[in-house]
């Protein structure tokens, strides 16, 4: 029976391997976003988000996120506001799971860290002063919690099966 392959927890290898495989795989996946107002939301950032989280931390994570928000924005896949929309989610799933061990728990830290941090970041901060553009922070409340929690739902899912699977400590 083959077996993963597994680096140790703290392997600066497995670290990298992993958030540029999570980073890729984020970006793949952003085509599949839905335009709302002057953001593009997208579940499988948050998706990825989660898996980062509990996978390789909370710091690597914001990398994870940076990373992803960076090319889409380059690549036209994604606004200014993927960035706070993906990097404190991010960030605080890893910071729940790495406190926890919960998978659920790391979920929440992406609904709050995406759904409330996120959006009043991105309301007070990117909209008005990179993107020129005026906009009440319910405007971005609901769009970036509906993604972020359906994003959080995939990732629970994820999580788990890559848990079966002998990948998540």
């Amino acid at each position: 029976m083959n077996s993963p392959i597994v680096f140790a927890a703290n392997s600066p290898t497995r670290l990298v391997a992993y958030s540029v495989a999570l980073a890729a795989l984020a970006v793949a996946l952003s085509p599949l976003s839905i335009p709302t107002g002057i953001a593009k939301v997208s579940p499988s950032q948050h998706f990825i988000n989660v898996i980062a989280g509990a996978l390789v931390g909370p710091w690597w994570g914001l990398a994870v996120a940076a990373v992803t928000s960076l090319v889409r924005n380059a690549l036209g896949l994604g606004t200014p506001l993927a960035f706070p929309g993906s990097i404190f989610g991010a960030v605080l799933a890893g910071l729940a799971y790495r406190h926890t061990r919960n998978i659920y728990f790391a979920a929440l830290g992406e609904i709050i860290g995406t759904g409330l941090i996120g959006a009043t970041v991105g309301a007070l901060v990117i909209a008005p002063y990179l993107m020129g553009k005026q906009i009440a922070l319910t405007l971005l409340v609901l769009p970036f919690l509906l993604s972020s929690a359906a994003g959080a739902i995939l990732g629970v899912i994820g999580l788990q099966v890559l848990k079966r699977l002998g990948y998540l400590r």
